[in-house]
């Protein structure tokens, strides 16, 4: 039996007048996806525990089976595990964003222009924070390099008191009101300041104005944590896993869990991702003793934090493609269980995540379902409601 999870990151929402008061989803061309969902089991599940905020790392954890309440320490530092960072007992590791901010004097009067400094390159992004490390690395912080604007810094006998916010919270907001704030929070505004100085008139940014592109201003941080300690999946479901993705945070959690974290060339976490490549090793996985396989698409979720209506329902287009093409491979190897969905929602009106229960899809090919259900944010109110992320997987073990 193989089991597949294809993971739309953000691809949940509400419905939008311009789409004719349907959602992305709703809206979006999926014929893959519609061709199972009336043999599918199809709900609404909540993927982030009450109390918690609705971030991707609480989320996918849930998704893949980990108790957020009991496993999450923090989103930076499943990203340092991916990045390869060794923390040591006392380390705090803060994500580290490449941010684009106005020009206004002083840094409280900036305004976010873009959290991701216009989908920065990773090639160009780790000139940038090679740069950074240079000029603020010390006894207490160090830099280490990502995947495009994400990145992360380490504090030596840090604390994870200091108040932080996610950049792509506050985009078009003045910043003000959202620097680093409590314990500590006083070295973070420093370096941030610093920063600015560092970037400037560095020969990456220079280039990117000149073609038109948003510079990286500065860094920002959030997302700070300890030291994760994600029991083993293989011990804990008794499955070979891997997962497959752009981003480190993801990665991050597949290393903690003992599972497969491939790489993928090309993959960027944007509309414009390797999708086939990361088909083509969604398959190797398989071929290569895998039972278990997490692919991981970004870009319903980068979409939904631009506001870009027309892009996440192109990205959701996109999810339903992989969904086809990696049914075409499964119905050749046998019986297999697959599920659809979101980790959360990340609606267009919001540009950022929100905590309601999304809907899921769970196909089994030895047992299909008789639902009559379409799969969208409306028709899963309908269907069976799972009361937390971790019985996606404990649905799709079942045999019945």
């Amino acid at each position: 039996m193989k089991y597949l999870v294809v993971l739309g990151d953000g691809m949940a929402d509400y419905n939008l007048e311009a789409l004719g008061d349907k959602t992305p989803l709703q809206a979006a061309n999926t014929p893959n996806i519609d061709k199972i969902a009336p043999i599918s089991q199809i709900g609404l599940v909540r993927t982030v525990p009450e109390g918690m905020k609705p971030g991707s790392d609480v989320a996918n954890l849930s998704v893949i089976g980990y108790d957020p309440k009991i496993y999450y320490s923090g989103r930076s530092p499943l990203e340092a595990l991916s990045i390869g960072v060794d923390m040591q007992e006392g380390d705090i590791a803060v994500r580290t964003n490449l941010v684009t901010l106005s020009g206004e004097q002083g840094l409280q009067n900036k305004t976010m222009v873009d959290y991701s400094a216009g989908e920065i390159s990773t090639p160009e992004a780790k000139e940038l924070i090679e740069a950074v490390k240079n000029a603020l690395t010390d006894e207490e912080f160090s830099f280490y390099a990502g995947v495009s604007y994400r990145h992360c810094m380490i504090i030596k006998n840090g604390t994870t008191e200091t108040e932080l916010t996610p950049p792509h919270d506050i985009s078009g907001k003045v910043i003000g009101d959202y620097l680093p704030g409590g314990k500590d929070s006083d070295k973070l505004v420093s370096l941030i300041e610093r920063s600015e100085e560092v970037l400037r008139n560095h020969p990456v940014n220079l280039k990117r104005i000149a073609m038109g592109k948003n510079p990286a201003t500065h860094v920002w941080f959030w997302g700070a944590g300890t030291k994760p300690q994600l029991d083993n999946f293989k011990d804990k479901y008794g499955l070979n896993g891997a997962i497959i993705s752009a981003v480190d945070l993801l990665k991050g959690i597949a290393v903690g869990a003992g599972m497969q974290a491939p790489d993928v060339e090309g993959a960027t976490g944007t509309l414009s991702t390797n999708w086939d490549g990361k088909i083509a090793m969604a398959k190797k996985c398989f071929e290569e003793g895998c039972d278990y396989v997490y692919i991981h698409l970004e870009a319903p979720d980068e979409c939904g934090h631009q506001g870009d209506m027309t892009g996440k329902v192109k990205a959701i287009e996109k999810v339903d493609y992989v969904v086809g093409e990696m049914l075409r491979y499964l119905e050749d190897k046998g019986d297999f269980t697959l599920a659809v969905l979101p980790d959360h929602a990340t609606p267009i009106v919001r540009k950022t995540h929100t905590s309601e229960p999304i809907p899921y899809l769970i196909y089994k090919s030895a047992n299909p379902q008789n639902s009559a259900l379409k799969y969208n944010e409306h028709d899963a109110q309908s269907g069976e409601y799972l009361p937390s992320g971790q019985y996606i997987i404990t649905k799709m073990l079942e045999t019945k």
